[in-house]
């Protein structure tokens, strides 16, 4: 199963002025063990960062989805709740999830989450929208296996959306979504001629 990981990079950056400075950053992929997210973040960082650089730090990361917009840069990790009845039916269990989205600010970004979860069945509060210093995302590719993010082909050009690209973590409702399309799409249908018999 796949999940969700922030790793922590430590590398010589070379800042606007010029001078150097050492610096560690946080950035999220997605990978299935802890070996995996180390060996991803040095393949997807080795052609972006110049010299060497070290993981220092990897932690598994609770995400539902990631809202991204193509706007923004900066991303903002929101905490909501909700409440669901359990089998006996006379108490409420509250659950907290946990969602990153991109946004210019924490307005725009409470907005977007509502735009987003407008789907939901179920009433739900934001708890809170705080700053995230994670830098890049990195969801799995077209040809990795079970890719808890959207798909794009490498060829094809993404269809411009106002509503960004959702990764979404596996097991959730888009994975559940995403099974019942391909699943209606391949079906198979014998179409034989009388006149090949």
């Amino acid at each position: 199963m796949n999940s969700w990981f922030t790793v922590r990079v430590k590398y010589t950056k070379q800042l606007e002025n010029g001078t150097l400075k050492r610096v560690t950053e946080p950035y999220l992929l997605a990978a299935m063990t802890f070996t995996d997210a180390e060996a991803r973040i040095y393949e997807e960082l080795g052609s972006y960062i110049r010299g060497e650089f070290m993981v220092v730090g990897i932690a598994r990361t609770d995400l539902s989805d990631i809202f991204q917009y193509e706007d923004s840069a900066t991303w903002f990790k929101c905490k909501i709740t909700y409440g669901i009845e359990e089998e006996d039916g006379d108490k409420k269990k509250k659950v907290a999830q946990n969602f990153l989205v991109s946004a210019p600010d924490v307005k725009e970004a409470y907005s977007r989450m509502e735009e987003s979860l407008a789907g939901l069945m179920i009433d739900y509060q934001v708890l809170s929208i705080v700053s995230s210093p994670i830098l890049e995302i990195f969801p799995y590719r077209d040809e990795e296996v079970q890719s808890p993010g959207k798909k794009v082909l490498v060829n094809e050009e993404p269809e411009p959306s106002s509503k960004g690209v959702v990764f979404s973590a596996s097991g959730s409702d888009l994975d559940e979504l995403e099974e019942e399309d391909a699943a209606s799409d391949s079906s198979l249908e014998d179409h034989f001629d009388e006149d090949h018999e």
